[in-house]
């Protein structure tokens, strides 16, 4: 006759399983590493060449006016009306160190004139134009 076998329980596992907490972790790093260059796009225009030196637009405040000419301040939307309005506060409020126009190579001049003249009435003194390196052949 057989014995019956007598159980015996196991003891606790008190180790935290890490594999599945890697897994998600490296998921959400690939994720981000993909997101992370879409969300610095900004406003998209293509800027006129030029053969000076291009501008760096990272300090200060950058005003842009995409080819439907509607005006960014930074990367909020504003109409003529409301930029006329409000941009001079804005200016008085931020005190940016410069303004960077940016406007797309279609913009008729006049739209960039109008613009850049409410930049001086708020009492900007430097106002630089954002513009591509141009490809030089000599």
């Amino acid at each position: 006759m057989r014995r019956p076998r007598r159980r015996t329980r196991a003891g606790l596992n008190a180790d935290i399983n890490v594999t599945s907490l890697v897994d998600v972790a490296f998921v959400l790093l690939i994720i981000f590493m993909i997101t992370a260059p879409i969300m610095q796009g900004g406003v998209e225009v293509r800027l006129p060449r030029a053969e000076a030196r291009p501008l760096e637009s990272r300090q200060g405040m950058v005003v842009t006016i995409d080819r439907r000419g509607r005006i960014y301040v930074d990367d909020s939307p504003l109409s003529y009306a409301d930029f006329r309005a409000t941009f001079r506060a804005l200016v008085g409020r931020r005190r940016p160190s410069g303004i960077y126009l940016r406007a797309d190579r279609g913009v008729p001049y006049g739209e960039v004139a109008r613009v850049l003249a409410v930049i001086r009435t708020a009492g900007v003194p430097n106002v630089g134009l954002v513009t591509e390196a141009e490809d030089v052949v000599r």
